[in-house]
Parts: structure tokens; sequence; C-alpha cells
């Protein structure tokens, strides 16, 4: 018997545990409303101060939290987010959804998720349950947020539970909402593992219990790194096909038609988001001290990698072919969400074009719907744009459009008619056109 688990577990079950959920961006903000929609009480914790009064006046910067649902849950004083960290202790669950990212040599960037820790142990008390959902390497919930939790003499297990989450947010998805996504769940013991399987269960369609944070945690690594492989396959096979004269997309379409054994991936203009990007590069570095070389992930993240370098590419060949240099040129970039119908700009491939085209002279604008300002990334600290009006005089103007992103509100019929040159990354352009090149 463990008095401190048996009361956190009837708490759960009871929906009086307070949750705190730190880190209220993609992932964090959504896990808020699931929790809010199943009646706890929520805190949300973020260390930027606009977010947080943001929140507080009911005003959402994520297009799948309304601001209607934010008010209603002010309304019932279920929520308030928060820069005062110290209220942690005030909480009975705590949730970690900060960034992961890679630093400058592609190696992996903790000191979000090791600051939290560190904060989190300022204010641990007995009984409670922290997870961490942040994809990492394997490892990390034991090896690097342990010993951190357990300085001041509590002990993992006994005196509070940690277990290890990934998130598996899909923005735009439609069809998959955060709750009917299954949820994988490995616990430090089994006390750990229990008490996180049942706080999900309480929102979750599903959750699947692993043996241990370091299979949940190469749980999710798997799932992103088969996706690079394959769309890096795609990737180079689009450019091998088109020095045939083939069109990968017919292709695909018709390798599509069987009905076992073939999965369809799609070719683009490079990676997006904060998952497939990056959590490749976080088991190489990983694999190092096992002393084993990740060729075939290295290799897919190279090609995908050089994608956005292949479109600019195409787009100087473009121009050439018509007598201007990209020097002066005037580019027009459909989307910078780094996918369709949704206001996600996290390693979008349209900002590393946007950046190669300028790095090369030229006078670069685009238009997003879901993005109306640019700005703040990590990677180009000077990008500060806006979103420019979409007009048949704007594409005329324009010495090439690319398209980037294929959101569904674009007029494709209406680009094609009045811009003078269409480089198309996402096949958005399905009938040929003599003005439109497929990258």
């Amino acid at each position: 018997m463990n008095r401190d688990h048996d009361r956190l577990a009837q708490k759960i079950r009871q929906k009086r545990a307070r949750i705190g959920v730190i880190g209220l961006g993609y992932v964090g903000l959504p896990l808020v409303k699931l929790f809010l929609q199943s009646g706890f009480e929520v805190v949300g914790f973020d260390i930027d101060p606009n977010k947080v009064a943001s929140l507080n006046r009911g005003r959402s910067y994520i297009r799948h939290v309304s601001t209607d649902e934010l008010l209603n849950f002010l309304a019932q004083r279920k929520f308030r987010a928060t820069n005062d960290f110290s209220l942690l202790s005030a909480t009975d669950v705590i949730l970690i959804c900060v960034p992961t990212p890679l630093d400058s040599h592609r190696n992996p960037d903790l000191s979000f998720v090791l600051r939290t820790t560190e904060t989190i142990s300022r204010y641990l008390r007995k009984g409670q349950l922290i997870i961490l959902e942040s994809t990492t390497y394997p490892g990390t919930t034991r090896e690097e947020m342990l010993p951190l939790l357990e300085k001041k003499g509590l002990r993992a297990g006994k005196d509070f539970f940690l277990a290890f989450s990934p998130e598996r947010e899909d923005p735009g998805n439609t069809r998959y909402s955060t709750a009917m996504v299954p949820k994988v769940v490995g616990g430090l013991t089994i006390r750990c593992r229990h008490l996180a399987k049942l706080l999900y269960d309480q929102v979750f369609a599903k959750t699947v219990p692993v043996s241990s944070p370091q299979v949940a945690e190469a749980t999710k690594l798997l799932e992103n790194i088969f996706r690079s492989v394959n769309i890096a396959l795609v990737n180079e096979l689009k450019i091998i096909f088109e020095r045939m004269g083939i069109d990968i997309w017919e292709v695909i379409q018709a390798a599509s038609t069987k009905p076992f054994g073939f999965m369809p991936f799609y070719p683009g203009p490079g990676l997006g988001g904060h998952c497939i990007p990056i959590d490749p590069f976080y088991l190489t570095w990983k694999a190092k001290e096992v002393d084993y070389p990740t060729k075939f992930i290295e290799l897919a993240g190279e090609i995908n990698t050089r994608m956005p370098y292949y479109v600019v590419d195409k787009a100087v060949e473009a121009l050439n072919r018509k007598g201007k240099s990209i020097r002066g040129a005037r580019v027009l970039v459909l989307g910078i969400a780094y996918k369709k119908d949704i206001d996600d700009q996290r390693e979008s491939p349209a900002l590393k074009i946007i950046s190669l085209l300028m790095e090369k002279g030229a006078r670069v604008a685009y238009h997003d719907p879901y993005v109306p300002r640019s700005f703040g990334h990590r990677e180009y600290p000077d990008l500060d744009l806006k979103s420019v009006p979409l007009t048949p005089r704007r594409l005329r103007a324009s010495d090439a459009v690319i398209i980037a992103t294929d959101h569904s509100v674009f007029d494709y019929d209406s680009i094609v008619r009045n811009a003078p040159l269409v480089i198309d990354t996402r096949n958005a352009v399905q009938r040929k056109r003599a003005n439109v090149i497929k990258a």
C-alpha cells in the first residue's frame, strides 16, 4: 500500500485532481482544452507573459482552440494561465509540453526540459505525478529528469510519480481529434505507470501502457522516423522521375491502388512541424552512445533538408528560361504554414525557401490567410514579414509564384490564370499548364 498513490488515484477518478500544464503552445494548449472538457481544473504555465495575458483574456492564438471555448472555461473558473511557477506546488499532476529543438549542430537541445524540471524540483511535494510529453531521446526521463527531481530527498515511485507519454498532436487533422488518438504511457515504476494510465484514461479513448519510459520515448521516435524515411524516399524519386519525364504524383496514385504492402507518402518542399524534421536527429545523437552509426536515418534527413534548395533551384532555372535573373525578381510565396489549412509555422520549409530567395537578392513577399505575420523564429531571427493580399494584380506583377503550402482556400485556377510563372511544390495544380513548373 502507498497512501500517496492511493490518494492521488482517488482524486483522478473523481476528477478532483488539479492539472498543471507547462508550455501553452501547439501541444500544451490542446491538452489544457481536453482536460477542461473532461471536467478537471487546469492551471496553464508559460514563461511568455503575452501568451498568459492573452489566454486570461480569453483570446486564443491557436486555430483549433477557439476563443469561445476559452471564454467558457474562464467563466466556469476552471482555468487560469500564469507565469508564477510557485503555483506548481498546488497542482496534483504536472504535464510538461515544452520545446525540444536542435541546436546549430543538430544536437538535441534539452535546455527547456531541464530548466523546467529544475523549476518543478523547487516546488515538488509528496503525492504529485509528473509526466513529460515533449519528444526526446530514450533515457531522458530516467537519466536526466529523475536525478533533478530526487535531489531534495523525495523518491520517485514512493513519494512522487514520474512517467513519459509522447504527444501525438496533428494540427488540422479533422478525422482524429486529440482525444481519439491512443495515448502511449511509460512509467518509471508500476505505480507511476498506473497513475499515468489512470489519468489519461479519463480523457483519451484508449491508453497503451508500455514497460518503461524508454520504450515510450522510443515509440515516438519510431513513428516520426518512419515518416521521415518514407518522405525522403518519395522526394528522391520525385527528382529521379522528373529527369525521366515521369510524374511522381501519377505514379503514387497508381501504386496506391494496391490493397496490400503499400502506403502512400507524398513529396513536398521539405519537412515541417516540430516532430519529423527534428526527431530523427535525437536518435542519431543517442545512438552514438551505443557506437552505432544511423546511416539510413541520416541520409533521409539529408535528402529532406535539401528539398527547399531544390525548390529554389527550380525557380531560378525557370526564371532564367524566361530571361529573368533571380536578383531583383518579385517572388510571391503562397503559404508559410508547414502544411495545409493550419497556422503552425514551426520548421516550415517555406521559411527556408524565403530565406534562400532573399539571400539570392529576390524581392520576396508571402500570402497566408492563417498567418498574418511571420516573425520570432529561432532559425531566422531577422525574418519579419506580413502577409500581403492575394489579388489578380499582385499575381500578374510577380515574376514567380511559389506554392509552398496547398491551403484549401486558395483559388488555384485564378492563381494559374494570372501568374506568369507558378512553381508548384504540392501538386496543387494537377492539370498540365504551360506556366506551371512542378518542384
